[in-house]
């Protein structure tokens, strides 16, 4: 079972107890909430025995997500919450800066996890929903027992503090789903890669130890970016010859109202590569 599936295995548990807890006969009810209460304190107390037998193993475990997860739920992870969320951040630090933005934690406290956007995403086509999908998976993945996240950023043109609500919930949005899609190993450093992705194209570009994904077709004549020419941080369309800077969201060195369309892209400490379809605007 892949860490997708895992995820597909939760949620269909969670609707599974929603079915319990919406039984009419209510004894059905209690002894079916007390058969999950049993379970769970079962599985706890065998996980607390590995941790306390073993505690060279729980760091290491502690890295996948699914027993991170099930560590969570016992009280048994060994590291604290506030440095699981800066680690999250710095997950998806290159791809907030690949957008201009950068981001510094405040602190988390009573369930939310107050954040600070920097810089400027002036010209970038995805910067609101994709930062927020961004920010909000890699803190969902690390620390799902936070509620909410708030952020603080300037954003130009405006006032210069914005206080905004990234969301109530850290659920994943139904208009962008994640979606594993390789390793960075598999990408090449010199030329782009198109890849299928769930039944879309999908271009990766790798550029030293980061990785960054874009819709594949030339947003002035349509042409698929597939054979452009990599030139440092800049691909250049083969049809047309009009040259995007894919560091910095796609934006066209030869017409500032031109862009490619970015991919929302997450890289773990693995290596492992997940993007969010459906999500680009």
């Amino acid at each position: 079972m892949d860490d997708q599936q895992a995820r597909e295995c939760v949620a269909g548990v969670e609707v599974l107890l929603e079915k319990v807890e919406g039984l009419r006969d209510p004894a059905a009810r209690d002894t079916a909430m007390e058969l999950v209460g049993a379970l769970l304190d079962l599985y706890g107390e065998g996980l607390a025995r590995i941790t306390t037998q073993q505690p060279q193993l729980v760091a290491p475990l502690a890295g996948d997500e699914l027993v991170s997860h099930l560590l969570l739920l016992h009280g048994l992870h060994p590291v604290p919450l506030e440095q699981r969320v800066r680690q999250a951040l710095e997950d998806v630090r290159p791809y907030l800066e690949s957008h201009g933005g950068g981001v510094e934690l405040l602190g988390v406290e009573g369930g939310a996890a107050r954040l600070r956007l920097e810089g400027s995403c002036n010209g970038c086509p995805s910067s609101t929903a994709t930062l927020k999908l961004a920010i909000e998976d890699a803190i969902h993945k690390a620390a799902p027992e936070v509620e909410r996240v708030v952020a603080e950023g300037t954003v130009d043109p405006g006032p210069p503090l914005l206080q905004i609500e990234l969301s109530e919930s850290l659920r994943p949005e139904p208009t962008g789903s994640w979606v594993e899609a390789g390793g960075m190993a598999d990408l090449p450093g010199d030329v782009p890669l198109l890849r299928e992705i769930a039944g879309e194209e999908v271009l990766f570009v790798r550029l030293g130890r980061g990785a960054y994904a874009y819709r594949p077709s030339c947003p002035a004549c349509r042409h698929s970016l597939e054979d452009g020419r990599l030139n440092g941080a800049r691909l250049e369309c083969p049809e047309c010859g009009l040259r995007y800077d894919v560091r910095h969201a796609g934006r066209c060195v030869d017409d500032p109202d031109t862009h490619l369309e970015p991919v929302p892209l997450l890289a773990d400490g693995a290596g492992r590569i997940t993007v969010a379809l459906g999500a680009a605007v």
